[in-house]
């Protein structure tokens, strides 16, 4: 049971935990393009994803780009441990900072829906649930939520061997998020064959099965074009190994 409890808590990890790293201003992916993964723990076809980055929307009434992500379980799997996890993030449009998030988390007996609301001017993101404030961090200038994270590190240009750090928060506490680029490597996923770069995060700032698995390891491949997609993510954490494979790709419409 503890390992089919871990597939929820993995399948939300590996949608938001993919990259805690800076970027230009200028982003590359477009409005209406929308991502499709595979997920899987171990061998067995656990759940689907997709990430999405929505047409014109406003937050904390500023005009702002919005991404979302959705993980579900696949019937089989339901029949244990019934997966749907949805996150949504708001960002300025010059992709300087996170306006507002929202997590809605759906797994098994466990449900969870909280909101992290930030105020550049005082430094600080402040989580509410159900409308009440629950904590208050402070942040450093620039801060992004970890759904956002990953669509600023897709503005950045890459090499082998680059190193990155950017400040990040889920609400509960604010990190220096790091990663870098181990190497470049030619992948082949159901969406097809893809040329791409091996990019390492940092995961002792992860909780859960992450701080307590000693040789926990977290892998991202990402697109050496334009692009910038996440092709292929794999985590191997103390209850096995868990992987996200590109199923389909939409552009702008």
């Amino acid at each position: 049971m503890k390992r089919i409890a871990a597939l929820g808590l993995l399948i939300a990890l590996l949608l938001v935990l993919l990259a805690a790293l800076p970027a230009q201003a200028e982003y590359l992916f477009t409005k209406g393009e929308k991502l499709t993964y595979d997920l899987f723990w171990t061998f067995i076809h656990a759940g689907t994803a997709t990430l999405e980055t929505l047409p014109g929307s406003e937050a904390e009434g500023q005009p702002a780009l919005l991404f979302r992500a959705q993980a579900q379980s696949t019937p089989f799997i339901d029949k244990f441990y019934r997966v749907r996890d949805e996150m949504k993030s708001w960002v300025d449009p010059g992709v300087t900072r996170s306006l507002l998030y929202q997590k809605d988390q759906s797994e098994g007996d466990y449900v969870r829906n909280y909101v992290i609301r930030f105020n550049p001017q005082g430094n600080m993101a402040y989580r509410y649930s159900k409308g009440a404030l629950k904590n208050a961090v402070m942040t450093h200038p620039g801060t992004f939520d970890p759904l956002a994270m990953l669509f600023l590190f897709r503005t950045k240009p890459l090499a082998v061997g680059y190193e990155f750090a950017a400040p990040v928060t889920d609400g509960d506490k604010a990190v220096i998020g790091k990663a870098r680029v181990l190497k470049r490597e030619t992948i082949t996923t159901p969406a097809g064959v893809f040329d791409t770069f091996l990019v390492e995060p940092e995961v002792k700032e992860i909780g859960g099965v992450f701080r307590k698995s000693p040789d926990a390891k977290l892998q991202v491949w990402i697109t050496t074009d334009e692009r910038r997609i996440p092709v292929r993510v794999k985590s191997k954490v103390v209850v096995g190994s868990f992987s996200m494979d590109l199923t389909g790709y939409e552009g702008a419409k």
